[in-house]
């Protein structure tokens, strides 16, 4: 029987693939030296638990009461766009598994249209140096690349059963130039397919205008888009309709595409992804000039807008909430990776990846009333709350935050 390496006792919020948002309190967790969940039960199990299993009740962790702990993101799995250079890729992988964090390091691959002719390769030196760092494939774009790179990248992935990382339908200008470059293909999406680069272990940052025939040829394929709210607006170059792409069955997560964004934080892309939902439904809602007055006084209340007429109509109208914006930032991730079967909540036989939160930090950046529920909790965590409410992050089971223990 395997053995218990730790023991964490509390209030735990996941999602699954039935609730975007499910929070279990008094609750027991144990996981093994692996890193993975070996049970997950109810506390008042707690005695019949430590006999099956063998450990001492006093090693349980209350998750309240544990020494704090800072770090500035709390992102347990992430996907890197590392630079041209081999070297500086290996070093920054050397550098995520000495911290311990989950990460799959990208190599960028560019052979034309470089901003400037030393961050570009030849087409035999991006092939070459990119079997060097075997990780994700990361053609930066399909601007930058030749079609026979493309083509190579796609084949190495499929013999190496790769992942495969890149950036498409960011903005309209990129859409027309890539299109110029591709005249044989008939929209950004086939670039990529054709090219054996579209699979289920694709993830495509931004996708602000893929069409959806284009959506539904990243459902088929099994692709997933990474949503990147911030760089978005930061660049102006569009916004996602997340809404849509759900709808349309395609795997949706959440990115930063630093420096294109100015923040490394998910909890920034959770609150960017649900205001993008909203400028999407006020563009969808604008004021009709054409209304009658009747029209326009029925509705309106004697203050004003009538709120609750407003509320059903976002409702209706599908904005993100809060619980889905989380889903996406645990689960969805997971998904979008094709990792969903190792991490992305707290069922037995994953790895355990946790953010251990505390929302009564001494300069917590907002504050919580007696017996506030755990959902508003969590809201008001997402909303307002940053590094100073995270006290450990977990990976597989070890805690990373603030470094890992042979740092």
């Amino acid at each position: 029987m395997d053995t218990v390496q730790h023991i964490f006792k509390g209030t735990f919020i996941h999602s699954t693939t039935r609730c975007d948002c499910e929070v279990i309190e008094n609750h027991i967790l144990g996981v093994d030296h692996a890193g993975k969940i070996l049970f997950f039960e109810d506390a008042q199990k707690q005695s019949k638990l430590a006999q099956k299993w063998g450990f001492d009740e006093s090693s349980i962790q209350e998750l309240g009461k544990k020494k704090k702990r800072t770090l500035r993101n709390g992102t347990t799995t992430a996907c890197y766009f590392a630079t041209i250079h081999t070297d500086a890729s290996i070093v920054l992988a050397d550098a995520a598994s000495q911290y311990g964090q989950r990460a799959f390091i990208g190599k960028v691959c560019m052979d034309r249209n470089d901003t400037y002719q030393k961050y570009s390769e030849t087409t035999e030196e991006s092939i070459r140096e990119t079997k060097r760092v075997k990780a994700i494939i990361t053609p930066r774009f399909a601007i930058s690349c030749s079609e026979r790179l493309l083509n190579e990248l796609g084949k190495f992935a499929e013999e190496q059963n790769l992942h495969i990382q890149s950036h498409i339908s960011e903005s309209p200008a990129e859409i027309k130039e890539v299109l110029r470059l591709f005249p044989d293909y008939k929209n950004y999406t086939e670039v990529y397919d054709r090219n054996k680069l579209l699979t289920n272990k694709t993830v495509m940052a931004h996708g602000c205008y893929l069409t959806n025939e284009e959506l539904h040829v990243f459902r088929e394929r099994g692709a997933a888009i990474s949503h990147c709210p911030n760089s978005n607006i930061s660049l102006c170059s569009g916004h996602l309709d997340v809404r849509n792409a759900l709808n349309q069955r395609v795997k949706v997560g959440f990115g930063t595409d630093v420096a294109g964004g100015y923040s490394v934080s998910l909890l920034d892309a959770i609150r960017k992804a649900i205001e993008t939902s909203k400028i999407l439904f006020m563009e969808r809602s604008k004021w009709d000039t054409n209304k009658t007055e009747n029209e326009v006084k029925g509705s309106m209340t004697p203050k004003g807008i009538n709120r609750d007429a407003q509320n059903d109509k976002m409702e209706k109208n599908n904005v993100l909430s809060y619980k889905e914006a989380f889903r996406l930032a645990t689960l969805g991730g997971s998904e979008a990776l094709s990792i969903d079967h190792i991490i992305g909540n707290f069922e037995v036989g994953k790895e355990f990846d946790a953010l251990l939160i505390n929302p009564d930090a001494k300069d917590s950046p907002f504050e919580v009333f007696s017996h506030i529920p755990k959902e508003e909790m969590l809201q008001k965590f997402l909303i307002l709350g940053d590094d100073r409410n995270i006290k450990a992050v977990y990976v597989a089971g070890r805690c990373t935050v603030p470094f890992s223990s042979n740092t």
